[in-house]
């Protein structure tokens, strides 16, 4: 009998890596590069707006953080092949920053009904083709999906497809870019700034609705998101997987 031997992949530190955050300046994105810097890492930050670059990057400038940024479309994917020429390498990457609407089968706005696929999928590929050759081995990339492709809501059958469609191409470049690791996090409903954008009337029937279909009992917090992105940022041996931070909302 051959003796095994065990091999200690810790934790990866955060402190001197750079992380890129497509989507940073609000929400989510915004949460994760807060704990990117916060760790002692540096973050390059990808926006729509370039006033909201240059207010989140003088944000993190004065807490003695290490920021820089640019603007980019992720609908455009001349505009993600620009943005990433102007970076040399990076560590871990995470994209969150797409812009879509949610449609019926029954709707003929067929610009509406393929936008999640057009901005948050193809934006995410996109994303990951340019970010391939400049990433570390020991890197990471987290996907951002959705709970409703694992348990899909009337009417969203696009949206629905997208998000799991997300979560299979990150178990397939799981495989294609290993030893780089590559996740995706699935959010159910978040009190993030989109909702806080809706009226209160909106914001309140859609989390009564969706309280009620999780274990838990509540929407979620960008904060839970966040952690969960850091996580998978970290793992050394977690790669192919989902992390559904949905308060038990894909539970049967």
């Amino acid at each position: 009998m051959h003796a095994q031997t065990t091999q200690n992949h810790p934790t990866r530190p955060l402190s001197g890596r750079t992380a890129v955050i497509i989507g940073g300046t609000s929400g989510i994105g915004r949460a994760v590069a807060s704990r990117v810097v916060a760790a002692g890492g540096a973050v390059i930050l990808g926006g729509r707006s370039q006033d909201a670059l240059d207010a989140e990057l003088a944000r993190i400038e004065a807490a003695g953080g290490a920021a820089c940024g640019h603007v980019v479309d992720m609908a455009e994917r001349e505009s993600v092949a620009a943005f990433f020429a102007r970076i040399a390498r990076l560590d871990y990457l995470f994209a969150p920053g797409a812009t879509y609407q949610v449609a019926s089968i029954h709707s003929d706005d067929h610009e509406a009904v393929e936008s999640p696929f057009r901005s948050k999928f193809w934006g995410q590929y996109h994303a990951v083709h340019e970010a391939a050759p400049k990433i570390a081995p020991d890197g990471a990339i987290v996907l951002m999906s959705g709970a409703a492709g694992a348990r899909p809501i009337k009417g969203a059958s696009a949206y629905a497809a997208c998000n799991a469609a997300i979560e299979g191409l990150g178990r397939s470049l799981a495989l294609d870019l290993a030893p780089v690791r590559v996740n995706s996090v699935s959010p159910g409903t978040i009190d993030s700034d989109l909702w806080q954008r809706r009226s209160a009337e909106l914001r309140s029937h859609a989390f009564e609705s969706y309280s009620r279909s999780t274990a838990l009992g509540r929407v979620g917090s960008v904060d839970e998101v966040a952690d969960a992105v850091l996580f998978l940022f970290g793992n050394g041996y977690m790669t192919g997987s989902t992390l559904f931070v949905d308060g038990g909302y894909v539970l049967p």
